[in-house]
């Protein structure tokens, strides 16, 4: 960890490489006037909508939406199994197995062609009071256990001792833009109302606690985190469903679930904090993670130190090192095909386009991992067996 002096505020960075767009937002997010304490900058940090992505910002009585992504409650889950990778049939996988989840789950805009079952939604809420969600819940249901496009995917994977494990990284999709962008919108045109310091051009809007815009905001979040959640469950389930009828006796333990986009109220260095995580993880002291790698790198299941300088956070992935223009631009479709060929993982890069989500457009995880020792401890290290990206 390096500490900077940014505006007169801590910057406390687990990197020593930060991009320039990137830094300009964590310059933007010092000049905040309710910032609390310090800012933290996870080493997977890369530039984003407002707040870098890789980003721990702690607030005094203010939620920022764009500080949590139009992707609300996007986070990571995992299973492993009793099988071992070396009993399954090349054939079996390719087709069988991942054919088989691709017909399960939709992929990329594609979505349920009816409405899933009611009880595999979020429970405990009065829909009539969250207008957003209320609004979007029809269509919410189509939506329940897709996968959605950009970085998120499905993996298989083996661990050290052999074990298959099962990887998804999903969102909370359509319903998560839309909270996202309406309450923006209203944040901004309230900010503009009251003459608000902290510029628009910086796309940090914010809505002061206490206001109802912000109980309705908060209300909406909590939603769709709990919405990501039950999508990734059902995902989870229906690839189970997949993985049982291939693989006679295969048994799962239980499901490790975490988010790495939400805000939540917090207690650090003595107050009661709103903490936004965006494209970071709760590494708190016992609290198991994951923290995946690119496509065709490791992944690692991690436990949490409780770290009080990252705010008990850590990295939600390795991060981008290139946007997907450039990826497209500066890539090699062969060496990038190359490189999964020659680990044996079945995947389905194909075209130019496929390279925006290839690994030479992440950083590398292992360099990741070792920046954040002081933030989470390994407990185990994935290797790919096969993708679905999204």
């Amino acid at each position: 960890m390096k500490v900077m002096s940014i505006n007169n505020r801590p910057v406390k960075i687990w990197t020593n490489e930060v991009e320039e767009t990137a830094m300009e937002q964590i310059t933007n997010l010092t000049s905040l006037p309710f910032l609390f304490h310090h800012l933290a900058i996870m080493p997977d940090v890369h530039a984003g909508m407002g707040m870098p992505i890789g980003g721990v910002l702690a607030t005094v009585d203010a939620v920022i939406p764009n500080a949590v992504g139009v992707d609300i409650g996007c986070g990571m889950c995992a299973v492993k199994s009793n099988w071992h990778v070396a009993d399954i049939d090349k054939e079996v996988l390719r087709d069988t197995i991942m054919s088989g989840i691709r017909k399960a789950i939709p992929v990329g805009f594609a979505h349920h062609d009816k409405a899933q079952d009611e009880k595999y939604m979020p429970t405990g809420y009065d829909i009539s009071t969250l207008k957003v969600v209320s609004e979007e819940y029809e269509s919410a249901k189509t939506q329940i256990g897709t996968l959605g496009g950009g970085n998120h995917f499905i993996e298989l994977q083996r661990d050290e001792e052999g074990f298959l494990w099962v990887m998804i990284h999903s969102g909370s999709r359509n319903l998560g833009k839309k909270v996202c962008d309406y309450y923006d919108k209203i944040a901004i045109s309230l900010n503009e109302l009251w003459h608000s310091e902290v510029k628009s051009s910086l796309r940090l809007a914010f809505l002061p606690k206490g206001t109802p815009e912000h109980e309705a905001y908060w209300r909406e979040m909590q939603y769709c985190v709990d919405f990501a959640l039950c999508n990734r469950r059902l995902m989870m389930e229906r690839i189970k469903d997949v993985l049982a009828s291939a693989l006679p006796g295969i048994d799962f333990e239980p499901m490790i679930n975490i988010a790495h986009n939400y805000a939540a109220i917090e207690h650090h260095f003595g107050h009661d904090v709103i903490v936004h995580r965006k494209g970071a993880t709760l590494a708190r002291e016992g609290v198991t993670g994951i923290i995946p790698g690119s496509q065709g790198t490791a992944s690692y299941i991690v436990e949490g130190l409780g770290n009080p300088e990252s705010f008990c956070s850590c990295s939600h992935g390795s991060g981008r090192v290139m946007s997907r223009t450039k990826a497209v631009q500066n890539l090699s479709l062969e060496a990038e095909i190359k490189r999964l060929d020659d680990q044996g993982i079945v995947h389905a890069i194909r075209t130019e386009k496929d390279l925006e989500e290839a690994a030479g457009a992440y950083k590398d995880i292992e360099t990741v991992i070792n920046n954040e020792l002081d933030l989470v401890k390994i407990k185990t290290r994935l290797l790919p067996v096969a993708v679905i990206k999204g």
